[in-house]
């Protein structure tokens, strides 16, 4: 549960760096995609480590196996991480990582239902797995898919708003 504690971590951290006036991080919003960014790039880059023998174990029988496939989800969790940075591609990445969340996932019943380890670990129990997974997923849609709400954004404007002074019309000349 390595993945679950760097993203609390990094998210309570990156709060307070917000909360000491770096106006990017000013919102939970903006925290929690940022630490979801720091997660998914160290669980992409994993899948370039030894880890990846455990990760290639993790795939259940239906699906193609080999390293290929480890190498394929960890460019795409790094790509994601990318793409929530960017705000044009943001809720296509939100959406594409979700979806890969839950592609995954069935590497992670097989696990645990197998007993296969992890990093020299136990698998994480799916008691444990399916809530964390759910949080992730519910995380990505909050941060990078659904749209910001009024308060987010008037948090992440912050600017003044000054009302106009109206000038009256003027009149033409042949009055």
């Amino acid at each position: 549960m390595v993945s679950l504690f760097i993203l609390v971590a990094s998210f309570i951290l990156l709060r307070g760096v917000g909360l000491l006036g770096v106006k990017r991080l000013s919102s939970w919003r903006e925290a929690g995609r940022g630490a979801l960014v720091i997660m998914f790039l160290f669980t992409g880059t994993s899948h370039f480590t030894n880890m990846k023998y455990d990760f290639a174990a993790m795939i259940p029988d239906p699906l193609p196996d080999g390293l290929w496939v480890i190498y394929l989800t960890g460019v795409f969790e790094i790509a994601g991480a990318i793409g929530l940075l960017i705000p044009q591609t943001r809720k296509l990445a939100g959406i594409c990582l979700v979806l890969l969340l839950a592609a995954m996932f069935s590497a992670n019943v097989n696990a645990a239902l197998n007993d296969i380890p992890l990093g020299g670990q136990d698998p994480t129990p799916l008691w444990l797995r399916t809530p964390v997974q759910l949080l992730y997923i519910g995380m990505l849609w909050w941060t990078s898919v659904k749209s910001p709400a009024k308060e987010d954004r008037r948090l992440r404007d912050r600017e003044p708003v000054f009302e106009q002074e109206q000038t009256p019309p003027r009149q033409s000349a042949s009055s």
